[in-house]
């Protein structure tokens, strides 16, 4: 190479001539139904390993790529299987984790799928299909980048490089603090990117610098030893239904907006993003309001929110005349950035039980906590990961705060707590992950992978 900035033009080049051979790639790790909920077949998973493992094998970097699993703590069963394939750094350079999972969410419904959800197809300059764009576009933005990197300087560079892959992202991560624990050493890094979230639109690439924890947990409301016959004994007795549709409702005001005692607001700007956009970018009808006060975003990045997202009753196909003697609920809790996932938990913990109704007994169980995570903006790293944005999109990186979780980034933080960590993503906002008709927007994932080859040149220059 005659020059840096000849360097530099070459991975882009060379990054923008593999698309084609990465989306093919991609299409195939879609036709593989890696779900890693429990009911579903776990050789599913391990068959789309298998194919990540061949990847990564494929681009020449690694000195070792194993598939390997860790135990889940409390239990006698192991986690899902994940890749990782590592090379050590070389001539003081720094090594870069770069992190994705090839697991999946269920389909759901597959009646709402316009095209078949493990049948990759092309329409209007997106590509369907589950796992399209959460999380096996940001696979074949690791692995295209490093065959950029490679078709340019060889495989001989000096940057090191650990890729893992994780196989239950999903699922809950609940083997994820033991696998980090186990590999501690190969996964050790300098600078970790997570390629699991979003930008800000098809065009404008996005550093995510917040995330919102979770706490997610299932709550039983009884009112009976069993069920009654409702016209026998209604207007004197209370049902389940009843209890708990009270109880519920006192989880948010009149605007919507979350009515816990103890759940903390973080105080941070937003940029302009316009009530048209949301109903846009969320299917909101026009004739139904936006729930909560204050900026759009801010309810969205800073705020607290509760959802109620399943329940177990009679269906309306086996409605009886009698009186529900439970109703099981799992409710999911959003956690403004800064406040632990467990101390919010308990707040409402304790106001559902200072609100139940009637004397009704509550049960919880499956309680699942994760932190939210805020960036520290103040790294060379971060500099890098825009510098690399702006060159691979053309268009100025913005900081994005996400209203949505991804928990494990606080075990990255207490494991690796040297490293700077990159939360990145492929995702425009209709990429509908985890929900019928996902897709990937072609152009952003070509965006995507240049800019990914381009911060991994620019790592490869650098001096730890």
């Amino acid at each position: 190479m005659t020059s840096e900035l000849s360097r530099r033009d070459a991975v882009r080049e060379a990054a923008a001539s593999i698309i084609p051979a990465a989306l093919a790639d991609l299409g195939a790790l879609v036709r593989i139904p890696s779900i890693a909920f429990p009911g579903f077949d776990r050789a599913n998973v391990q068959r789309s390993a298998e194919a990540v493992r061949a990847l990564a094998e494929g681009t020449g970097v690694f000195e070792s790529v194993v598939i390997a699993d860790a135990a889940i703590p409390g239990s006698e069963e192991r986690g899902m299987p994940a890749v990782l394939a590592t090379r050590a750094a070389r001539n003081g350079r720094p090594t870069i984790l770069l992190y994705a999972h090839h697991d999946v969410q269920p389909v759901g419904d597959e009646t709402l799928w316009e095209s078949p959800p493990f049948e990759p197809t092309v329409r209007d300059g997106r590509l369907y299909g589950r796992g399209a764009a959460d999380d096996k576009a940001g696979v074949m933005a690791h692995i295209g980048a490093l065959r950029a990197l490679t078709d340019v300087l060889g495989t001989d560079f000096e940057l090191g490089v650990a890729l893992f892959i994780e196989g239950e992202e999903e699922a809950g991560s609940r083997s994820f603090a033991q696998f980090l624990s186990d590999h501690a050493d190969a996964l050790r890094a300098d600078v970790i990117v997570v390629a699991d979230s979003g930008n800000w639109d098809a065009v404008t690439p996005a550093l995510t610098v917040s995330l919102r924890g979770n706490a997610r947990f299932t709550m039983t409301v009884r009112t009976l030893e069993h069920a009654s016959h409702s016209g026998m004994f209604g207007g004197a007795v209370p049902d389940a239904m009843t209890a708990a549709v009270k109880l519920l409702s006192t989880l948010w005001d009149d605007d919507g907006e979350v009515a816990v005692v103890g759940l903390a607001v973080r105080d941070a700007e937003t940029p302009e993003y316009s009530e048209a956009t949301l109903r846009d970018e969320a299917g909101l009808p026009d004739a139904v309001r936006p729930i909560g006060r204050g900026t759009i975003l801010g309810r969205i990045w800073n705020k607290p929110s509760i959802t109620i997202t399943g329940i177990d009753a009679p269906s309306v196909v086996n409605a009886s005349n009698t009186l529900s003697p439970e109703v099981t609920v799992v409710v999911s809790a959003r956690i403004a950035p800064g406040q632990t996932a467990r101390e919010a938990y308990e707040a409402i913990e304790a106001h559902l039980r200072a609100h139940v109704p009637f004397g009704a007994e509550l049960a919880f169980r499956d309680v699942d906590c994760g932190d939210g995570f805020l960036v520290d903006t103040s790294g060379w790293a971060v500099e890098s990961a825009r510098a690399a944005l702006r060159e691979g999109y053309g268009v100025e990186p913005v900081d994005l705060g996400v209203g949505g979780s991804i928990p494990f980034i606080a075990d990255l933080v207490r494991e690796f707590p040297a490293a700077q960590i990159l939360v990145t993503g492929v995702e425009d906002p209709h990429a509908r992950a985890h929900s019928p008709n996902e897709s990937l927007h072609l152009d952003t994932f070509r965006h995507a992978l240049i800019a990914e080859a381009l911060l991994l040149e620019g790592l490869d220059a650098r001096e730890a």
